[in-house]
């Protein structure tokens, strides 16, 4: 496979610390020690024999004037005056003051700056690597152009593109629990494919001789030849080759230029057969996640390879049971992320299995144009949107994936690319993002993030519904971003709590960006303005209390901001009379007291 080598620019300040040297020891943090050092620079520079003195004197003068100065007892441990440490190639002299406060440091060096002898002066600062913008990846896939709008469509896609350039989900085990897989299709050919397990106990639904459990994950077909033999209503239908599909939106090849792509490539794919003719049963369901995630199944061997992601693209019209529950929370005890799809009756998800079980991702479905797919259920069970498909009267806002052509068994016909439509489609590019996050961390040194980490990290960067559900059907913040989810993800030094972190929600102007709550602090959006028209931000509907800050340029704070408005409840507006042509920054401040809320910008 073709891998995407991505270069780095890097520049790296080396600092040589003195383990014993008390300015060190009184800081608290590299950072704070680096930011009471000095870079003063003359108008003259001055002779080299006499550069540290003068600098000495002009920082001990300075801090008098601040009103800056140490006890006497101090002098034990904390020189009182200025320290010259070395001059730089520039010229520019490099000292060290006496411990003190960043509000003292402030002081000296704005008393410095007002003697004219000198040309500037700055406290030195830490510097980190920087990386280079990842460059956004195209497949060289056929199908991928043409049929693959979920992918990289700027309307109803996900963004996958740009993620591609920091993850292929390399080094992550994902479980498909589904009606197994066909390990032959050519677009598995090069990827890694467990064996895999089947969980169907009972053989007229598995279509194996034998009842009980078995090694391997085939598909061998769950069609279904005989009116009403699954229940009242069931008909005569022929196989569907789903978990294959299902399988092949999170892990299919690419770049083999044929068919599609997937949204994982990379990862360890771990397939388990739980559905067959006339689906599958609670129990063996039950059993498979508890294996899948590691834990101990009676008359099966220990899953090696324990999965990190669990995809369960399935369910049914009853609330979550106890014997779910019982296996999903010790799946996340273990430190699975477990995904399920939101169901497709168009009702509260709620009354659907396992979309309704605490402790899971459930995934509602979006349409090529970005709205709510019409049979998606919703709710507020409903954790996050992503793409679904839908049809619309035009083949092409189906899910292509891999697909087989045959009716019944795998000999019954040809390996293919097959469109389908479901929130089962929609929840494998949450259950893909999740492993391209989590191989990112790792290949970078970080920790993975627990599944609760990891739900608020993916509903924190999604981005606004190009068409914004009803009220009453939601289906979660926004539509899944896995670029936004990778950036965020890989900050450094960043606690996805908190605000400083969080990746801006873009705002379409006129586009109400509807059902917002609130995180830990609040929520960030942005929005690019166009220069002399005025423009209006306002927030209404839903319950709580939030407060509305704009700024230009920059992240708003409590005591940073160009506007804002803080009325009683959630009815906020700003006008900015005369915006310039630039990136203006949106806090809804008041988390996490708010849900339910409309943000717009419009202009």
């Amino acid at each position: 496979m073709k891998l995407l080598v991505q270069k780095r620019c890097a520049l790296f300040l080396g600092v040589a610390v003195t383990l014993g040297s008390s300015a060190v020891a009184q800081a608290t943090s590299v950072e704070e020690w680096v930011g009471q050092r000095l870079i003063v620079r003359y108008h003259d520079t001055p002779d080299p024999t006499l550069g540290s003195p003068q600098v000495h004197r002009t920082v001990d003068a300075a801090m008098a004037r601040a009103g800056v100065r140490k006890p006497a007892s101090s002098l034990r441990s904390v020189p009182a005056h200025a320290q010259p440490l070395q001059r730089l190639s520039t010229g520019a002299e490099l000292v060290q003051l006496p411990a003190m406060s960043e509000k003292e440091v402030k002081r000296v060096v704005d008393e410095i700056a007002a003697d004219p002898a000198v040309r500037y002066v700055e406290a030195d600062s830490l510097q980190h690597a920087l990386q280079q913008q990842p460059v956004a990846h195209r497949p060289n896939d056929p199908m991928y152009a043409t049929h693959q709008w979920h992918f990289h469509d700027p309307v109803g896609g996900m963004n996958a593109p740009l993620a591609w350039a920091r993850s292929r989900g390399a080094g992550v085990v994902v479980a498909v629990l589904d009606t197994g897989i066909l390990p032959d299709h050519p677009e598995f050919e090069g990827t890694r494919l467990l064996q895999g397990y089947d969980f169907i106990s009972h053989p007229f639904m598995s279509r194996r001789a034998a009842a009980g459990r078995a090694p391997g994950a085939l598909d061998l077909g769950d069609w279904s030849p005989v009116k009403r033999e699954c229940g009242q209503d069931s008909k005569i239908s022929d196989s569907s080759w789903h978990g294959t599909h299902v399988a092949g939106t999170i892990a299919q090849r690419m770049d083999n230029q044929a068919g599609g792509t997937g949204l994982a490539p990379e990862v360890t794919l771990l397939p388990v057969r739980v559905l067959g003719r006339c689906g599958g049963t609670t129990s063996d369901i039950v059993d498979a996640i508890t294996w899948a995630s590691g834990g101990a199944v009676s008359g099966v061997p220990d899953n090696a390879e324990p999965a990190q992601i669990i995809n369960l693209s399935l369910g049914g019209e009853s609330r979550c049971s106890a014997a779910y529950q019982e296996a999903i929370d010790a799946a996340v005890g273990r430190g699975a992320v477990v995904v399920v799809a939101a169901g497709n009756s168009e009702i509260d998800a709620r009354e659907f299995s396992p979309a309704s079980c605490r402790n899971v991702i459930t995934v509602g479905a979006t349409g090529s144009t970005g709205g709510k797919a019409s049979y998606s259920n919703y709710g507020e069970t409903v954790d996050i949107a992503a793409p679904g498909g839908d049809f619309a009267g035009n083949i092409l806002g189906y899910v292509w994936q891999a697909h087989h052509t045959g009716k019944t068994t795998p000999a019954s016909g040809a390996y293919s690319m097959g469109g389908n439509g479901g929130t089962s489609m929609a929840a494998p590019h949450v259950a893909g993002t999740a492993a391209l996050v989590q191989s990112a961390r790792s290949a970078a040194g970080r920790l993975p993030l627990s599944p609760a980490r990891m739900e608020a990290l993916l509903r924190q960067t999604v981005r606004p519904f190009p068409l914004v559900p009803a009220a009453a059907r939601p289906i979660g913040p926004g539509i899944l971003d896995a670029a936004a989810a990778l950036e965020l993800a890989l900050a450094d030094h960043c606690d996805i709590a908190r605000v400083d972190c969080q990746v801006p929600q873009v705002l379409q102007p006129q586009v109400p960006a509807g059902g917002q709550a609130a995180d830990a602090v609040g929520k960030r959006y942005s929005f690019k303005a166009v220069a002399g028209r005025p423009l209006r931000v306002m927030t209404y509907g839903g319950s709580g209390e939030a407060a509305l800050y704009v700024q230009r340029g920059a992240p708003p704070q409590a005591g940073r901001f160009d506007a804002r408005s803080a009325r009683d409840g959630t009815h906020e507006a700003v006008l900015i009379p005369n915006p310039a042509a630039d990136v203006y920054h949106v806090w809804l401040a008041g988390g996490p007291s708010f849900e339910g809320l409309t943000v717009v910008v419009r202009q």
